[in-house]
């Protein structure tokens, strides 16, 4: 690697043509908006010191950028940095650029109060060699938006809530300006349903997106919905987003979609792999697919377990132990207890520890990626047949399955 190389934070007087560029020659061509639109978001990221570029004798030959958001986890937000644009010129791969910049940003991002980091690996071998693990998912639903037309009528034996009455939902045009109230809603739809890995951005974030002039965005009390034309003939509608708390606001902004049916055939979702489309449609004409696989990387696991939710009945004390090459101060002997819907994760002196569900196996042996995976949900089993865990035993297994059990996805895209 040249000696001549510098990793460091873009400013706004470097030459963003060259990251345009550099994004044109690494990910496609891009049209006018599209370039305008990445322009925009480079600024807001080198206002926020998030925008990291590579230079070799001053040329930049790659970069990548961070965003600040929150992931939920059984309901509760815990602080991630949405790692996004990681790219090296063509001419320059093969040379070690792209771990130098990943190292560089791992350090930073451990350094800047994040708990977790998420990515969408454009190659694994990099991601996983400084502890990142595939750990969750994006789900794409598809649909003719015919179905959409006559929703299957909710059971006659579910009464009403109290104070609100079924078919009074009125979602109303979201901008800019509804971003702080955009963000409330969403927190209260995760916390609410328990959810697990969708994110929330913070309100410039927002502000940004609600200001897409090719997005529609509609807000209701407990949901949101973004959606736009998709496909070449403009016959087909993607959503971003669509979350709703009740069965009449995920009616009211299913029926915002379905009214588009005389000029549309089909319908596209980003959705979890639960979504209540599946249950509110009267025929089968849904198919649920994964659109791709996003990977996990636990920063700070003490802060991680602590502000992570758990299953409300799950209990544990179960000893651990940690390696991280990359982040050494995350080493160690660790207590995990969880009780009441959460957790703690304490340093440890001891093989054992007393409390409930405690037993007397060595303590479970993690590194960086075997403790995302398990963080995410991913069972002891397959953890052990991947060569991800170590020590510990049956018991352990069983505990830490219960106490991590989700079906992580993600909505957003960065």
């Amino acid at each position: 690697m040249s000696s001549s190389l510098t990793i460091r934070p873009m400013g706004a007087d470097d030459d963003l043509d060259a990251e345009i560029d550099l994004r044109h020659r690494a990910f496609g061509p891009m049209d006018g908006g599209d370039r305008q639109y990445w322009r925009d978001e480079m600024l807001a990221r080198i206002a926020e010191g998030a925008q990291y570029g590579v230079w070799d004798d001053g040329v930049l030959i790659g970069s990548a950028r961070y965003y600040r958001m929150w992931q939920y986890w059984h309901g509760r937000p815990v602080p991630m940095a949405g790692v996004g644009g990681v790219k090296v010129a063509p001419e320059s791969r093969g040379r070690g650029i792209g771990r130098a910049l990943m190292t560089e940003l791992l350090g930073v991002l451990a350094r800047g109060g994040f708990a977790l980091s998420v990515l969408f690996p454009a190659t694994l071998r990099i991601y996983r060699s400084l502890g990142w693990e595939l750990a969750g998912s994006r789900f794409r639903v598809k649909l003719p938006v015919r179905s959409l037309v006559s929703l299957a009528p909710a059971d006659p034996e579910v009464p009403e809530t109290p104070g609100e009455p079924s078919g009074q939902v009125r979602p109303r045009r979201a901008g800019p300006g509804d971003a702080d109230e955009v963000i409330a809603v969403l927190r209260a739809v995760y916390a609410a349903a328990r959810e697990c890995g969708p994110t929330v951005r913070d309100p410039e974030g927002f502000r940004r997106l609600l200001g897409q002039p090719d997005l529609f965005a509609y807000l209701a009390p407990d949901g949101f919905l973004a959606y736009g034309w998709h496909g070449d003939g403009h016959d087909e509608i993607m959503i971003r987003a669509l979350a709703a708390a009740s069965a009449d606001t995920a009616r009211a902004l299913w029926g915002i979609v379905a009214s588009h049916t005389s000029a549309t055939r089909v319908v596209y979702a980003i959705s979890g792999p639960a979504d209540p489309v599946g249950w509110l449609l009267s025929e089968r004409d849904i198919s649920l697919s994964r659109d791709e696989q996003w990977m996990l990387r636990v920063l700070d696991p003490v802060v991680a377990v602590g502000a992570r939710g758990f299953p409300a009945t799950a209990q544990a004390a179960v000893p651990m132990r940690l390696a991280d090459p990359d982040l050494p101060g995350n080493a160690g002997l660790y207590t995990l207890e969880v009780a009441d819907g959460r957790g703690a994760l304490s340093p440890s002196s001891g093989p054992t520890v007393p409390g409930a569900h405690s037993h007397s196996e060595e303590p479970v042996g993690f590194g960086p990626r075997g403790f995302a995976a398990l963080y995410a949900g991913v069972p002891m089993a397959t953890l052990r047949a991947a060569g991800l865990a170590a020590g510990g035993g049956p018991a352990s297994d069983a505990v830490l399955d219960a106490v991590f059990a989700a079906q992580p996805y993600m909505l957003d895209r960065f």
